[in-house]
């Protein structure tokens, strides 16, 4: 008879849907045993000496959360129960027996449910900020709040164990206010000096990235940027090797460039840049080399059939030019131009085929449709196609 495998135990790992922590649900599922079970054997650990509060805590501290299933988003770790409230009801309650034991004149009870007080609310600010990303119930209040609260909490304590002080001389009750007193105040200042620091460094860390970016790309404009700039010169803009140069200094350009400033720009992009992207794309399928100009005001309310007719032009002289093709972009005061000459040998618009409808409908007809006008002048040294159309400008 063949012995049975054992089942492989679930790993140790704590789920991101928990009551508090999720270490008696993950010991549950890696032993196989009930979560109550489990639970209860926390709480009745817990009264000997505190063993089962330690050792959930440790457990808490070294089992990493359950990994996603593949191809499953990251899910944010959500508690039944809000912690650091938790945290701040039970050290309000310690500081509220705490200020009564001090006026039944029970000093030292008094001072060690202070420092209880302390350590929970210190506690529960440490948690909200170091483990929760956001709030896990629907409270009215946010963390600031409650971090005010908390301290401002901890300062009325110290005020009124003063008050009690003058009618009873107490070192240790002096302790106290002064303990109470300064922990109010790091209640308070403790998480804008830990955000404080988090943004230096985050700021000191981009710094960095940015100077470390900064002088790459002086290298590589330098070396390989010149280099590729030397071979399209040298093959020329008709040859693949030209062609496979300018998409890789292109590509090189946008690594390198790529940061915020840039992307705000072409976000609000106009025309002529929308006319250099397409320039890009043609030159990685075409032997041809794009030079666009772009004077006057930036076209960035132009109707869409401007820039739809200009790429066909575009398209076109790619396709039966190739070479170097010349794209001017006018802007004007609710009018635009655009100009798009190649160097090629030209053709003859009425000699066309019936069937090539690419010059006719999607350049002629296109602009006339939208109320402007193309014209398409042929000679033998290369062919132009001049757009224009008028629009209402942008209000200033």
């Amino acid at each position: 008879m063949t012995p049975t495998a054992p089942a492989a135990r679930t790993p140790l790992a704590r789920p991101r849907q928990c009551v508090f922590g999720g270490v008696s649900e993950a010991l549950a599922d890696h032993l196989g045993w009930p979560v109550a079970a489990v639970r209860w054997i926390f709480v009745g650990t817990s009264f000997v000496g505190g063993a089962g509060i330690l050792f959930y805590l440790w457990l808490w501290a070294l089992t990493p959360l359950r990994s996603p299933i593949d191809g499953e988003a990251v899910e944010r770790v959500r508690r039944r129960v809000n912690i650091p409230w938790l945290f701040g009801i039970a050290g309000a309650a310690s500081g509220v027996v705490s200020v009564v034991l001090v006026a039944d004149g029970a000093v030292g009870a008094g001072i060690s449910f202070l420092i209880l007080a302390i350590l929970l609310l210190v506690a529960a600010v440490a948690w909200d900020q170091l483990v929760e990303d956001d709030s896990l119930l629907p409270i009215p209040f946010s963390a600031t709040a409650f971090r005010v609260a908390a301290g401002a909490f901890l300062v009325i304590v110290a005020l009124v164990l003063s008050v009690l002080q003058s009618a009873r001389s107490s070192g240790p009750l002096w302790i106290g206010i002064i303990a109470a007193t300064f922990a109010g105040a790091a209640v308070l200042v403790a998480p804008w000096a830990l955000r404080l620091w988090r943004e230096l460094i985050s700021e000191r860390t981009a710094r960095i990235k940015e100077e470390q970016r900064a002088e790459m790309a002086a290298h590589l404009h330098d070396s390989v940027l010149q280099t590729l700039a030397l071979i399209q010169n040298r093959a020329g803009a008709s040859s693949e090797v030209g062609r496979i140069a300018r998409a890789q200094e292109r590509e090189l350009r946008e690594w390198l460039y790529a940061d915020g400033a840039h992307a705000a720009e072409r976000e609000d992009a106009d025309l002529a840049g929308e006319l250099r992207d397409v320039a890009a794309a043609l030159e990685i399928d075409h032997s041809v080399h794009f030079d666009i100009v772009s004077v006057g005001e930036p076209v960035r309310n132009a109707p869409p059939e401007l820039g739809a007719a200009a790429r066909e032009a575009m398209l076109n002289a790619a396709r039966h030019a190739g070479g170097e093709v010349s794209v001017y972009v006018e802007g004007g005061t609710g009018c635009a131009d655009v100009f798009v000459r190649d160097r090629g040998s030209g053709f003859d618009v009425d000699a066309l085929p019936e069937g090539r409808l690419g010059v006719r409908e999607s350049i002629i007809g296109r602009m006339r449709r939208a109320g402007g006008a193309a014209t398409v002048t042929s000679r033998p040294t290369g062919a132009e196609v001049h757009l224009r159309i008028e629009f209402a400008s942008e209000e200033p």
